[in-house]
């Protein structure tokens, strides 16, 4: 039996509908979408991408904008571009969707790749040296905005809430100077420590040594690395990290890549905030993040929605706590 084609409801939808077409219908724009799956990119740096003069960069962007392909958001003095994404009930969810999927299956250009890369790399660097510069005050940065005793028990009480039906392995991604690697040991046979700063790696160790933690193994790298490794594990924990990262959506990806089925990821991290001095202060690339952005990461590399936790502290920050699962 024929189904009936969903009804557009107004003009105005035509004309949305019509800006969202007209604007994919260029390759380069295309591309750019491309780019913007997995994180948020200033004008300058995908000009460098792209290797285009920044005029006409803000021109294709201004474009994807209008057709609300491409979403904003300010970091400091500067503005980042990510792609959008319509509601579920919206007319343009449907096309966006589409168009979405079937870009994702295409490869950059080895060339547009490799600039990413670059610039990606930049990115890593710049927070790896403010963790090498303050590994020593490490503590006493991150009790600025939330110490590890503020989220530790909210995180540790969300996984034993979870439903988890093995407990072999584990992975922690960016776990600071290592506490709740204590945690982990408890309930896992073997733990992975990741970290991409050799200095808090170390810190890690150091802490596990002397908690006498004898089924931890520690790898220096980015979340990529574990997926190099084909690690294969039952539960990722990323622990107020993601505000520190190049690209938080690629760490999604990757951490879905090394869950087995019906594994879970617990991320706690900040929620979008205007506090501009932690950049300088504590390192951070990101102020925080919407709840929408985990999700829709999430989503992208596989994962369901799980339980979600909200808290405020008293200096204005809030944290979310957020856990998704790869299906069975």
């Amino acid at each position: 039996m024929l189904q009936a084609a969903p009804q557009v409801s107004s003009p105005d939808a035509l004309d949305r509908l019509a800006a969202c077409l007209k604007a994919a219908g260029d390759p380069l724009r295309l591309e750019i979408l491309r780019v913007l799956a997995r994180g948020s990119y200033g004008v300058l740096e995908l000009s460098r991408i792209f290797d285009m003069k920044q005029s006409g960069m803000s021109h294709h962007l201004k474009v994807l904008a209008n057709a609300e392909l491409v979403a904003t958001r300010r970091e400091g003095n500067s503005i980042y571009y990510r792609r959008a994404h319509a509601p579920a009930d919206d007319e343009l969810h449907p096309v966006q969707t589409q168009v979405y999927a079937a870009l994702d299956r295409v490869s950059l250009h080895p060339t547009v790749q490799q600039r990413l890369s670059e610039v990606q790399q930049e990115r890593a660097r710049a927070s790896q040296q403010f963790f090498a510069d303050n590994a020593n005050k490490f503590r006493e940065q991150q009790d600025l905005i939330a110490s590890y005793p503020v989220y530790a028990e909210h995180v540790a009480e969300m996984l034993r809430q979870i439903p988890r039906e093995r407990f072999d392995a584990a992975l922690e991604i960016g776990p600071g100077e290592g506490e709740f690697l204590g945690v982990l040991s408890e309930d896992y046979r073997q733990v992975c420590a990741l970290d991409n700063s050799s200095d808090m790696l170390e810190r890690a160790r150091q802490f596990a040594a002397h908690q006498g933690l004898d089924n931890v193994e520690f790898l220096l790298g980015e979340s990529q690395l574990a997926v190099e490794k084909k690690l294969a594990v039952d539960c990722v924990v990323i622990n107020m990290v993601l505000h520190h990262t190049p690209s938080p959506g690629d760490i999604f990806y990757d951490a879905a890549s090394v869950l087995r089925p019906g594994g879970s990821l617990v991320v706690t991290d900040l929620c979008r905030h205007d506090q501009h001095w932690a950049s300088e202060s504590c390192g951070d690339l990101w102020l925080g993040f919407e709840p929408q952005d985990f999700s829709e990461w999430a989503s992208e590399a596989g994962l369901q929605e799980g339980q979600s936790s909200y808290f405020a502290l008293r200096n204005g920050f809030q944290i979310q706590i957020r856990h998704f699962h790869k299906g069975a």
